[in-house]
């Protein structure tokens, strides 16, 4: 298993030699607070601390966002193709840090070294994306009912931005949100999970570089704090005309509620009980596959994670014996070794919340197919992937829990599947698997999945960045990352240009 040297050693790579301060708005701005509560970063893998921090109040919070302020003052003019080369060079710096910050986010969050590796990948890959983005943050022209006239619309930096982030992703939402607010013209304020305070700070190191580089301190800035101090004031703080929350359904409603009451705008990333359904005619290798890493990776802790298998009722013993060989196949354990395949859940709460899961889902008339114990021989926060055959959609099946457990129901035909697939509360991520070109179309179609997210023949998770992430009903309808996501991140603006002698009226009005 880990230790304290391969902790130290991941630490001193990213420059996190001394961790006494919660706070920072740039290069050489990072704020010590004496009255700040000591934040331990726990270690999943073993339940031992890792590092301390020191987490900002109120006076720092404000300095912060003070900061904030004044950096888009001056950065919202800088020409957008020019803010990309900070973005550019964020993304090259990532690269030099690709290995040893993918690891600290294995070390910190729990998540294996192949996906820690893969979260700043996608950091990098937003950036490129980010990148080409900023040469083409276009508006629309359009023909005015009025001769002599021009109309089109264009977009503007919105303001300071307030990112409050996830224990399960700690980095790569930020990058999300970070990368396009930047080259949108946009400074941010980031409060990081509790959970994950030490990868935001190697994050915010190769920040200040960055902007010390470009001369434009306070565009990125960090605050690490309680949520019930700094995420609550963040969320209600006028200064901040957008908040983006990843997190959980019912947080994000409350987030939803202040930000609306105060008229800012929110972009909701929340919970997904995501459902596979798997037709008669499917390949069940290539199904197989994409189950058991939607439903195992990260320990199932993604809001992508597979926690529903829909499977036809002529093929579901097949299915099962497939995935209970597969689940033999998975090793647990430390996630920096890279033979290892899950890793610890995040928390002792998390296995609390597995086992009372597991619990309810029996009393509802469940049978364990396998797994359901938690892996007292190792030491951390470790249990078994599990699967649970239900006898239909009960209560607990519609509940998302962030453990992995996989519950598997039979269905008769499309039309059911379709219905159950729907039949929660969340909208983010959904797929089938099956060979039939109609039955694909049928999913897709507006009458299908009700979800942002719809595949075929591919499982849950393993978004590509190219494409608006996120989801609808209780997921939040936010979209983050790819296509005109950038949007979200300025205010539009329609213009219109009198270039005759004349002053028509729109509607034909004759006024005077």
């Amino acid at each position: 298993m880990q230790t304290v040297e391969t902790q130290k050693s991941l630490l001193d790579k990213l420059n996190i030699q001394s961790i006494n301060a919660g706070a920072c708005s740039g290069p050489d701005q990072w704020f010590s607070d004496p009255d700040g509560r000591t934040l331990e970063s726990i270690n999943p893998a073993n339940g031992q601390p890792i590092a301390a921090v020191t987490m900002a109040t109120l006076p720092i919070y404000n300095q912060i966002v003070e900061r904030s302020q004044q950096a888009f003052q001056s950065w919202r003019s800088v020409p957008a193709p020019v803010r990309g080369q900070l973005v550019r060079d964020l993304g090259n710096r990532l690269r030099d840090v690709l290995e040893p910050l993918g690891e600290l986010v294995s070390l910190e969050m729990g998540k294996i070294r192949a996906e820690g590796i893969g979260e700043v990948q996608e950091m990098i890959d937003l950036c490129d994306f980010a990148v080409g983005l900023s040469r083409q943050l276009c508006g629309s022209t359009m023909h005015s009912e009025r001769p002599g006239h021009r109309m089109y619309e264009q977009y503007h930096p919105l303001g300071p931005v307030g990112i409050i982030s996830a224990f399960n992703f700690p980095v790569a939402v930020w990058s999300w949100n970070a990368a396009l607010a930047a080259v949108c013209g946009d400074s941010m304020v980031w409060k990081p999970s509790p959970l994950t305070p030490l990868t935001a700070i190697a994050v915010q190191h190769i920040c200040n570089e960055i902007m010390a580089d470009h001369n434009c301190p306070g565009v990125f800035n960090l605050v690490i704090g309680a949520n019930d101090d700094v995420a609550q004031t963040m969320i209600e703080d006028k200064r901040f005309p957008l908040i983006s929350f990843t997190g959980s359904c019912a947080v994000g409603k409350h987030v939803a509620q202040t930000v609306g009451a105060r008229m800012g705008k929110t972009l909701l990333e929340l919970g997904g009980n995501n459902a596979i359904i798997v037709e008669a005619d499917a390949d069940l290798d290539l199904a197989i596959r994409g189950i058991v890493f939607g439903a195992v990776g990260t320990s199932g802790q993604r809001c992508t994670t597979t926690r529903r298998l829909l499977v036809h009722r002529s093929i579901i013993d097949d299915v099962i014996n497939r995935l209970v060989n597969a689940y033999s196949q998975v090793r647990i354990g430390d996630p920096l070794d890279p033979d290892t395949l899950m890793g610890p859940v995040v928390t002792a709460q998390s296995i609390e919340n597995y086992k009372a899961a597991i619990g309810a889902a029996l009393e509802q008339g469940g049978k364990l197919v396998c797994g359901g114990e938690e892996l007292l021989d190792l030491e951390g926060f470790f249990v078994q992937p599990t699967i649970v055959h239900m006898p239909g959609q009960t209560d607990q099946v519609r509940e998302e829990t962030f453990v992995p457990i996989l519950y598997i129901i039979a269905y008769d035909h499309l039309q059911q599947a379709i219905e159950m697939q729907n039949d929660v509360p969340q909208g983010l991520s959904s797929a089938i698997f099956t060979t039939s070109l109609q039955t694909a179309e049928t999913f897709l179609s507006a009458a299908g999945s009700d979800c942002g997210i719809a595949n075929v023949n591919i499982g849950t998770s393993g978004a590509e960045i190219g494409g608006a992430f996120g989801g609808e009903k209780d997921t939040g309808g936010g979209r983050e990352a790819g296509s005109d996501a950038w949007k979200a991140y300025m205010r539009r603006q329609t213009n219109t240009i009198n270039w005759s002698k004349e002053l028509p009226l729109a509607q034909g009005i004759q006024f005077g």
